[in-house]
């Protein structure tokens, strides 16, 4: 009884409070009427000294302030792009209360923090400091197919990096007019973070608020505008027709608003063969076959003025021939895929209270994959001369996985405390079988004319099986701000995983210091501790081969076509793969010190050293390997036992450049990396050259360029005319020289020759020029809305009334026209990827295939 009339009294006395408290919505819209997202709104009390709260306006262009005692306030409101203006005298009543502040253009075209401390952005660890902003100008010179715009995305970013679509991982990336804007920030050494590495990428949709927008796009190309590929004997059939439709509007105005689109690709690639046959050289090309379709739904929904939910449906749909065809496959090694992927996202983000924020995230993913071989004979690999026989792959996996996140923001004087939790659960189910035909390996071409195959391995038994992971982080953060030049930041993370490694802490820290008034430089550093999860897939082949459902069988010295026949065959006993107990999560240490520099006409100059140690990396050790020609465990053939005992270092010297420049709508970015990547091992099942001596596995990882160059440039050609161009330049590669045969009776073929180490030899440095010339027009004017003409463009998280042709201009227009031609690899570079490193092969130290020639599309973007 007491607790009841306990809490009808907090209840009345919240009631009474909220009676004589005011809330103020203030909204910002720019000339034309049209709301500005992100302008900063500071509130100030007409009493002398009292406390300033501020926050940043919405989706709808609203800032709202809880909780006001009724009087007369001050207000400070700016965005990027406006002139700053200063509200008086606002009075505050019991109840709602509204205000709409109309910002001006700005006569200069730069960003002015005004009545804020310049230093305050730079410190800011979620600001623009450190950080490169696409917004919709950038974003309309990007590849208008998904798939091209995500490498896009990737190449400027960078090996390693992290694409989170309004903070989800994975899906298929919305049409570019559903995107507000792209920011590529460096890693700080946030708590909130589970991904190591310096670079990740958030992508942010727009809603539709104020009325109905849609686009549609169509691309083309094919054999008679693309070069011939440089290992191609003639140049191949090719061809790639790719549409889409996307629509965005609100159902409910300035309330609910929805998104839907549509994509597809009907297209064939060629993909190029070069080999060895015992008749001499094979050259020739294979058609390779996509389709694909994708459909997104999202609706979103404001619960309050100050909080959003977020649903999104999405179902993708892929199938490919011919995977597996090229290089040396032959094509009967080729297998269909048919993939089906359907993803449900819901979210809600919100001010809870005036300095309380909130962020949660859901997401279901289900996935099918069904594999289909072209033949089921047994392969025949002859070691970088030729691979015929069947793909040795068959079967289905499918897979759901769930993933619930939350995180909190919140500020306690000059603490600004994140904390929050990542839960992802997947249950995985698999029928495939690999290997099930058996595969015969031989040294060469040679051994092939004789009839002599070194090994004949396959996997029998049932491969059915059912296994579920977990994994769990929870972090909590604190920047604080010690000095109004300086904030320093700590913070600790605590994993799990279930298949591996139990629990681990994780603490991070790190320091902003801008040392000068200007706020023009700005030097950050840090370091934290990361741990790695054991991938899905790793472990569910771990369980397929464990000895029970599957056991590897090996014929050292097999006869052929039938392995069992003849006087060399010698059958091992079964072999499986096992994981060693204890199995540590991979551990990684990162440290970095960076400096950013705005130079004069506001150029943004970052430099950045990044130091990375790896320790308890997974690595396949072949523990049955025979010592003095006798296997410890006569019992048994080859077992692959993954262990935690693999080791890495990663160390890089990082050059980037942003130059923007709204009021002629340029922008310019450019990063070059020095860069020195070693490791251990390249995956769970890699298995060593030698077990017996890990050490001499030391070496340069598989994707060790030490020179890597990046540019975007995007500007207007006059005439309604834009041009964007990308370069991408990157240094050799290393690759492994081996034998080709198997001396040390391991079973595999990739011992390598005395005194060469691992990945010794390098290929070569490949280059890759685009270029994209679009032209706009607009047709018609649009009516003005509830607000005058909706000029809706985001830029940098704020409204950029100067984006240009292919913004603002057509936003007024009832239909917008863009042709555009792009081209790839536009000087037709010839960009070796693969060299043959098998001494015994009739192409070793050679290239055998390069990236695509010159391609070309031509296509038109029609937005209504």
């Amino acid at each position: 009884m007491r607790s009841f009339l306990f809490l009808v009294f907090v209840l009345a006395a919240s009631a009474l409070d909220a009676q004589t408290r005011g809330t103020l919505r203030v909204t910002v819209v720019d000339p034309s009427g049209a709301v500005i997202v992100g302008a900063h709104v500071t509130i100030e009390p007409s009493t002398p000294g009292a406390h300033l709260t501020a926050l940043d306006t919405g989706p709808r262009g609203e800032a709202a302030f809880d909780g006001l005692t009724p009087g007369r306030y001050a207000l400070h409101v700016e965005a990027a792009g406006f002139e700053p203006t200063d509200v008086k005298d606002v009075r505050v009543r019991p109840g709602d209360n509204r205000r709409e502040v109309k910002l001006p253009i700005a006569k200069l075209v730069e960003r002015v923090d005004v009545g804020r401390d310049p230093r305050d952005t730079g410190l800011d660890r979620r600001g623009d400091a450190f950080a490169t902003v696409l917004g919709q100008a950038e974003i309309n010179e990007l590849p208008d197919d998904p798939e091209e715009m995500e490498q896009a995305i990737r190449n400027m970013a960078g090996p390693g990096a992290t694409i989170r679509i309004n903070g989800f991982r994975g899906g298929h990336l919305p049409p570019k007019d559903q995107i507000a804007q792209i920011r590529f920030r460096r890693n700080m050494f946030a708590a909130d973070a589970h991904e190591p590495g310096f670079m990740s990428v958030d992508i942010v949709t727009k809603p539709g608020i104020e009325r109905w927008r849609g686009a549609t796009t169509l691309g083309f190309r094919d054999a008679a505008l693309n070069a011939r590929n440089a290992f191609a004997p003639v140049k191949g059939d090719e061809r790639h027709e790719r549409y889409g439709l996307s629509l965005n509007g609100p159902i409910w105005a300035k309330h609910t608003s929805l998104a839907m689109s549509a994509d597809g690709v009907d297209a064939f690639d060629s993909q190029t063969i070069v080999a060895a046959l015992p008749g001499g050289r094979f050259a020739d090309t294979v058609r390779k076959p996509t389709d694909s379709f994708n459909v997104t739904t999202r609706v979103e929904h404001a619960l309050t003025p100050a909080q959003t939910i977020r649903a999104e449906f999405q179902r993708n749909h892929s199938t490919a021939d011919n995977l597996g065809v090229g290089d040396f496959d032959l094509p009967e090694r080729g297998y269909r895929q048919a993939r089906t992927e359907q993803l449900f996202r819901l979210s809600a983000s919100g001010s809870l209270r005036r300095s309380l924020f909130n962020e949660m995230r859901v997401q279901y993913r289900a996935n099918d994959v069904a594999l289909t071989p072209a033949s089921s004979a047994p392969a025949v690999l002859v070691l970088n001369a030729f691979d015929a026989g069947g793909a040795q792959i068959d079967g289905r996996r499918t897979s759901g996985e769930l993933e619930l996140a939350d995180d909190l923001d919140f500020a306690l004087g000059k603490h600004a405390v994140r904390t929050g939790f990542l839960l992802e659960r997947g249950r995985y189910r698999s029928d495939e079988r690999r290997n099930a035909g058996g595969t015969f390996t031989f040294a060469s071409l040679d051994a092939f004319a004789a009839g002599l195959p070194t090994t004949f391995t396959r996997n029998i038994g049932d491969p059915r099986v059912s296994v579920e992971q977990t994994e769990l982080g929870v972090y909590v953060q604190d920047d604080f701000r010690a000095r109004k030049d300086l904030t320093l930041s700590a913070g600790v993370r605590q994993e799990y995983q279930s298949t591996i490694g139990g629990w681990h802490l994780g603490p991070r820290g790190g320091f902003a210091w801008s040392p000068f008034k200007s706020g023009r430089t700005t030097i950050r550093g840090g370091g934290g501790l990361f741990f790695d999860w054991f991938d899905a897939a790793s472990y569910e082949q771990a369980v397929q081969l464990d000895g029970t459902h599957q056991r590897i069988e090996t014929i050292v010295g097999p006869g052929y076509p039938d392995a069992t026949l003849g006087g060399r065959a010698t059958v091992l006993p079964g072999g499986r793969i096992t994981l060693s107990r204890p199995l540590t999560q991979p551990q990684i240490r990162e440290s970095l010190v960076a400096v950013e520099q705005i130079l004069p006409f506001e150029v943004r100059l970052n430099t950045m050293y990044v130091h990375r140690q790896g320790r308890y990396q997974l690595r396949g050790v072949n523990v049955n390997a025979p010592i003095g020609g006798v296997r410890p465990d006569p019992t048994a053939g080859a077992i692959t036992e993954v262990r935690s005992t693999a080791s890495s270092q990663f160390d890089a010297l990082i050059l980037n450049v942003n130059y923007a420049n709204p009021a002629r709508r340029i922008f310019v970015a450019a990063n070059y990396s020095l860069a020195r990547s070693i490791n251990e091992a390249d995956g769970p099942f890699g298995l060593p050259a030698d077990s017996l001596n890990l050490a001499a596995e030391r070496g340069p990882a598989p994707g060790d360029a030490r020179h890597r160059f990046m540019s975007f440039a995007n500007m207007p050609l006059g005439r309604a005319f834009r041009l964007g161009t990308s370069v991408r330049i990157q240094s050799a590669l290393p690759y492994n020289i081996t034998t080709g045969r198997d001396d040390n009776g391991d079973t595999v073929s990739n011992d390598r020759p005395a005194g060469v180490t691992r990945n010794s030899a390098r290929g070569r440095a490949t280059v890759d020029l685009g270029a994209r010339v679009s032209w706009s027009h607009g047709f018609g004017t649009r009516p003005p809305g509830p607000q005058g003409p909706q000029v809706h463009i985001i830029r940098g998280g704020e409204a950029d009334p100067l984006a240009g042709m292919s913004g603002a201009s057509l936003a007024n227009k009832r239909l917008g026209l863009e042709l555009y031609a792009q081209a790839y690899n536009l000087l037709n570079h010839m960009n070796a990827l693969r060299f043959s490193g098998v001494a015994t092969s009739p192409f070793f130290g050679q290239p055998i295939a390069a990236a695509p020639a010159r391609r070309a599309e031509v296509g038109a973007r029609v937005t209504f």
